[in-house]
Order: C-alpha cells, then structure tokens, then sequence
C-alpha cells in the first residue's frame, strides 16, 4: 500500500489551515441557508404528513451523514432510520412502507446504488426528498421535492475529499430536524422521554421527579406547640418542618438553624409561629432539577431543603432535598 509523504509544517501554518477549512465550510453553510426557498417547506410539509418513517439513505460519506440526520430526527420526535442502498437491493427495500417517506443523499445524484430505491419510490409513490448538488440529475428529476445543495467547493486541498458538501448536508439535515421539532411543538419533557440516560437524561429532570411527596413531609398547622413539632420533626428526619394554613398552603419552615436562633428553656411552650421563618422560599414542581440546585447553591443561607409548590395553584405538593438532587446525579 502506498504510503503518503507527511510534509510537517510550521505551528502557524497549522493553524492558518485549519482557519481556511473552517471559513471555507462556514461561508458554503451561509450561502445554503441564503439559498433555502419553497423546496424547503415542500420537504417539510411532507415529513409533517407522513403516518410512517422517514428512511435516510447514501452511498459513503453521505451515507454518514446520512445515519447521523436519522439519528437526530429520532431524537427529536421523528421516527426515522438510515437504510443502506446496497442492502436494500438485496431484500430490505421491504423495510420501506407505502406511508414512510424516503430522504436520498447524493451530491451527485447519480451513484448507481440509488438506483433501485429511486425506482421503487416511483413505483409505488413513496415521496421521495433530495438532497443533492445536480439539479438535472437522476435523483433530483425523480425526487417530490429537491433540495439543492450550492455549488462550493471542497475544503480539501484536491478538491476531492468530500468536507464542505458533507458540511452542508449536515448543517441542512439539522435545519429540517429542528424546524420539525417547532412545528410539531416538540417540548423538553418530550425531548427528556426521549433521552432518559446520561447526563442529558438527568439534566432534563424535572422537580417532580426526585422530590418526597406530600405524604412524607413534616408537616404541622398553626397553632401547634413547639413540642409537639419537634416530635414530628425528629420523626421524619428531614432537618425542617412546614407550617400549614389552611388549604395546603405553607405559611413558614422552622430548620435546625430556627431552633438554634430561639433556645429557650420555654422552647417546648412556645406556639411554631413563634418560631418559624414565614414565608420560606419556595420552588414550583414543574421546574427543572437543575434550576433548583443553582437556586440552592447561591443562596448565602446555605439551603439544603425547598418546599415545592403546585404551579396553578401555589399548594405544598412535597420537598426537594439538595441530598436527593446529588444522588439523582445533578450537580
């Protein structure tokens, strides 16, 4: 196997190269987005009213491509998979059905192994979206709707090694994903189902996830003696307790830090209002984990526990411990 010559360059040069592909693909990526018209939305009308998949497929570097645009559909609310051309002319043109829609990467579009997948949407009428360079091409003629990639060149020195076109298709396979995403108002609580592993997974965590429930608070009413408190305090071993109205409502929070600030020797007679810090702070159940750690974390008072409240209507729903937070892996 012939072995290329590694001519090393100066740290400079380095860099100045690598500036040039960058700018290079940026500037092709700006003239794709100035070029976008009603192919476009025609491409995105289409994936809306699909019942079915949608089945990326390309030979090579667009097949890459390719796998990674599936991917990102998938992730993002739209059922998708890539299907590789060779393997659907030997029997997986049957994972293709008449509801799906097909979504063809060619920069040419004329490899010879699209052939059979072209022909078989013509067939039997399976739209067919084109994302290709040659607007007279095989594919393009044939596609429901084409997408025309502009006419730039490659990064590569030769010009041959496919870089901006594949940037291009990338940059273009993400635009149709996310203006998917906002017509089908796809949420964050959607995109959490979706990613539930990871570090993403947990980031999207909502307080309702990992906060104790009303049944597990330390909870008294107004009016409550200070010995009676402390009982239910010790019990549920939480460092607080909240003071109830009526209704469910949280009318304050005595902590470990309240007890320590009113010692008394008539500490046990005293009433929990008494005591207590009114109007603690308080998050809603429908925010993210995450909020209510940093929410916790830039407080100088050092909070460890918040009350979690019904957003519509402000009544105690359960508690959020920093503990609970830390072990659900949010930090």
């Amino acid at each position: 196997m012939h072995s290329a010559t590694v001519t090393p360059l100066l740290d400079q040069e380095d860099i100045a190269e690598g500036k040039r592909v960058l700018f290079l693909e940026a500037e092709a990526l700006e003239h794709l987005a100035n070029s976008l018209d009603d192919a476009f939305e025609k491409a995105i009308a289409l994936l809306c009213a699909t019942k079915g998949r949608v089945i990326l497929a390309g030979i090579g570097k667009s097949g890459h491509i390719a796998n990674k645009i599936a991917s990102t559909l998938s992730s993002t609310g739209t059922p998708a998979f890539f299907l590789h051309p060779s393997e659907a002319s030997h029997g997986d043109l049957g994972m293709i059905a008449l509801q799906d829609v097909l979504v063809v990467l060619s920069l040419s579009g004329e490899t010879a192994e699209l052939s059979d997948l072209i022909h078989y949407a013509k067939r039997f009428q399976i739209p067919l979206i084109a994302i290709t360079q040659k607007k007279e091409s095989l594919l393009a003629k044939a596609a429901t709707a084409t997408l025309l990639l502009p006419s730039f060149p490659e990064a590569c020195i030769m010009g041959l090694a496919p870089t901006t076109s594949t940037t291009m298709m990338l940059g273009l396979g993400d635009a149709l994903a996310v203006t998917l995403l906002k017509r089908k108002q796809f949420t964050s609580l959607d995109f959490k189902n979706l990613h539930p592993g990871g570090r993403l997974g947990r980031t999207l965590l909502h307080v309702s996830d990992i906060m104790r429930s009303y049944e597990e608070l330390p909870l008294v009413p107004k009016g409550t003696l200070m010995s009676e408190a402390l009982v239910v305090m010790t019990e549920k071993g939480f460092g607080c307790i909240g003071i109830l109205e009526e209704s469910k409502k949280l009318a304050g929070i005595i902590t470990d830090g309240d007890l320590r600030r009113h010692m008394h020797p008539s500490l046990l007679t005293f009433p929990v209002e008494k005591v207590m810090t009114p109007a603690p702070k308080t998050i809603f159940a429908s925010s993210l984990a995450v909020e209510a750690v940093g929410f916790m974390n830039m407080d100088k008072k050092q909070i460890t526990n918040l009350f979690v409240l019904d957003e519509e209507t402000n009544a105690l729903v359960g508690l959020l411990r920093l503990h609970d937070c830390l072990r659900a892996g949010i930090v």
